[in-house]
């Protein structure tokens, strides 16, 4: 199939050349020329501009964005719609908030537009292993695609999971699941070096890759990360979100489901990023101010 990429980051580049290695034709686009360059390098067609991709394409058209959620995604989608024509497809497979693809289909459908959302799962080494798709919207649209989504995905990694948003709102949540992995693995390997012992992390992480029922994915690549500095020492614990963790607890609090660790796992974060914090220097006041404990100054 042919199939435009707009987005060349680290995802949508991979995802370019994966295309590419199935035997599909892609027309790459990106704000930056060094981007589309790099992909054309292997294969791709480059367009300069949304035009010309839309140009290259042949009708009913298939354009996957893949680019980062919130202003960028509705500047992109917008300007493609003005391209577009009746029964061309726009993927997201970016993190958009599914409430915002929901919007964006319907505004879409009304030009006759279809709108899939495929929540993306995968990272920098979906190119080897293949990218795990949550695809949301119209059954048709998305049978057309399904050579696509098939060569991006491994083998039962694709999956039509709903309507419009369920893609999106899938992939939210999973993200929501991996903030909680994370801060659990994170907790633990912390008590470890804080012990009494003298434990060896990266062997540890490694012994708990075979056979123990803590073993995932992201086990494997704690053990890589620690194997390569024990103890991180290359690191400042400055852990950023993208948004996906605060609308998992958002739609938690809206559909009053109890979600504690994947919340408390996204306050660690905030407070990763808050050294000496305001918050710390007033629970120090105050047991200075009760009990007159001693404080750092």
């Amino acid at each position: 199939m042919k199939i435009g990429m707009v987005g060349l980051g680290r995802m949508g580049s991979n995802m370019s050349l994966r295309l590419l290695q199935g035997g599909h034709e892609v027309v790459a686009h990106d704000v930056s020329p060094d981007a589309i360059e790099k992909v054309a390098s292997q294969g791709a067609m480059a367009a300069p501009s949304l035009q010309d991709l839309v140009h290259e394409l042949d009708g009913p058209r298939a354009v996957w964005v893949m680019v980062p959620a919130g202003v960028i995604t509705e500047e992109t989608i917008a300007k493609l719609a003005s391209l577009l024509d009746k029964d061309d497809v726009i993927i997201d497979g970016g993190n958009s908030r599914y409430t915002d693809t929901q919007r964006r289909a319907k505004e879409l459908a009304d030009k006759g537009i279809h709108f899939l959302d495929s929540g993306t799962s995968g990272g920098i080494w979906g190119l080897a292993e293949g990218y795990c798709l949550m695809v949301g919207g119209a059954t048709e649209a998305i049978g057309r695609l399904e050579p696509i989504f098939r060569t991006l995905a491994p083998e039962n990694g694709y999956a039509h999971v709903g309507q419009s948003g369920a893609g999106h709102f899938t992939k939210m949540v999973h993200n929501g699941i991996e903030y909680g992995l994370m801060q659990a693995y994170a907790e633990g390997f912390d008590l470890l070096v804080q012990s009494d012992f003298d434990i060896d992390l990266p062997q540890v992480a490694e012994l708990w890759r075979h056979g123990s029922v803590v073993r995932s994915w992201m086990l494997d690549l704690a053990a890589h990360a620690l194997s390569q500095d024990p103890g991180l020492e290359s690191l400042r614990g400055f852990v950023e979100d993208s948004g996906e963790g605060r609308w998992t607890v958002q739609a938690a609090v809206d559909h009053a489901v109890p979600m504690p660790a994947i919340s408390a796992a996204l306050f660690a974060r905030f407070s990763s990023r808050q050294p000496n914090s305001f918050q710390a220097r007033v629970l120090a006041a105050l047991r200075k101010e009760f009990g007159g404990h001693q404080v750092t100054k």
